[in-house]
């Protein structure tokens, strides 16, 4: 069953701009599966930590990779973290310095998180993670080894408590100033996928899949996936 749409609670409610605040949930799963890397916050022996890493969403959970000797990821198990998605749209220039901003879409979740432990389930964590950056790369690639599967972790995060804020637009300037031969507008800011560039150790011959020729075309596979029913029974998420 798909969570509600997000309601405000004192950590996700909005201080300033809430006009920018969206509350449907359709708006935080096209933030997250836009992105590409996530920063996790969690504290260590008392000092807070924000680290850069690979994610995916699978429902209503995101799942977070990390090395079995990361310790930022292991002492987010049962704790209180947060993370966030952030994409940078557009620099916006206004006529005056002080009325300069960004276009962007932003995602911050909170919740406890949990150490994936379950074999069964770090596979499904470690495909939607791989399926998420790489779209049809888990069933091209060689699938992970027993020793590859205890060097990697996971982190399972549910999507109950989280906002999203989006800025878009030109600038919003001081009405006097609208009178300045200053040029303001907003300058795009664009993620893309460059040309494929082969491995020099690759076999002569060996072509580019087609599923790596369209990663620009490519979404990550329905996230509503049947064996993520089956793996999760029994676990609350």
């Amino acid at each position: 069953m798909s969570l509600p749409d997000l309601s405000s609670t004192p950590r996700t409610a909005l201080g300033r701009h809430r006009e920018r605040g969206r509350t449907e949930r359709d708006d935080l799963n096209a933030v997250l599966d836009a992105g590409l890397i996530c920063h996790l916050g969690v504290i260590v022996n008392g000092v807070p930590r924000v680290l850069p890493t690979g994610y995916g969403r699978l429902g209503d959970l995101l799942y977070l990779h990390g090395s079995s000797a990361n310790s930022s990821i292991m002492a987010g198990d049962g704790q209180e973290v947060c993370v966030t998605v952030t994409h940078l749209d557009g620099l916006v220039c206004a006529r005056s310095v002080f009325n300069h901003s960004m276009n962007y879409r932003s995602a911050l979740v909170f919740g406890v998180a949990r150490l994936v432990t379950d074999p069964a389930e770090q596979l499904l964590a470690l495909r939607t993670i791989t399926e998420h950056l790489a779209p049809r790369q888990w069933s091209y690639a060689r699938q992970p080894s027993k020793k590859e599967l205890a060097a990697t972790s996971a982190l399972a995060l549910p999507l109950t408590e989280a906002s999203v804020k989006i800025r878009t637009g030109g600038p919003s300037d001081e009405p006097e100033d609208y009178a300045l031969d200053i040029w303001a507008g907003v300058v795009p800011v664009t993620t893309g996928f460059g040309e494929p560039e082969p491995d020099s150790a690759l076999r002569p011959g060996l072509a580019i899949p087609p599923h790596i020729v369209k990663r620009g075309d490519l979404a990550p596979p329905d996230s509503a996936d049947p064996l993520a029913a089956h793996v999760h029974r029994g676990h609350r998420l």
